[in-house]
């Protein structure tokens, strides 16, 4: 079998893994060190840390629809899933693993955080220059969309007749 359309199981779940121990983890730690303290400047203004709560989507939009962004994070769980798991190149399987780890760890926080089952709040806590509040899994899902828009400039090599 051609090396560039293998199976990249091992791959994407290796990725993904680890996407959702370093979000979990690095969270774990931003409600340890930052709960009830004023922003931690990084780069000056430009890169905070500041602990908050996000309901909704990114730049707290939809923030009174918890429950339907913790069904978009589910669907798009099994989604990323199923195409990561299928034949495909490297650094196809690899963007797709940095978004399906993404969105896991985000659906997680939406299952099991407060204030309640299907409705948890996602936990964020680098603020950039105070245009959006992030978290290790929104990076991971932003570089993963990125190499995936960048991948889809590039032509694909034919399998050989």
């Amino acid at each position: 079998m051609d090396t560039t359309t293998s199976r990249r199981v091992p791959l994407v779940m290796g990725i993904a893994v680890l996407v959702l121990l370093l979000d979990q983890a690095t969270k774990f730690w931003a409600e340890s060190a930052l709960t009830g303290r004023a922003p931690i400047p990084v780069l000056g203004e430009f890169l905070q840390l500041r602990l908050l709560y996000n309901p909704g989507a990114a730049f707290s939009i939809g923030a009174g629809s918890t429950w339907i962004f913790t069904i978009v994070a589910a669907v798009a769980v099994v989604l990323l899933a199923r195409y990561g798991m299928q034949p495909q190149t490297k650094l196809r399987a690899s963007a797709l693993a940095l978004m399906l780890g993404g969105a896991t760890t985000h659906l997680l926080d939406r299952l099991f955080r407060p204030p309640g089952f299907a409705r948890g709040h996602v936990v964020d806590f680098i603020d950039y220059n105070g245009w959006f509040v992030g978290n290790v899994a929104d990076i991971a899902l932003v570089c993963g969309a990125i190499l995936l828009v960048l991948l889809s400039f590039t032509p694909t090599k034919q399998p050989a007749a």
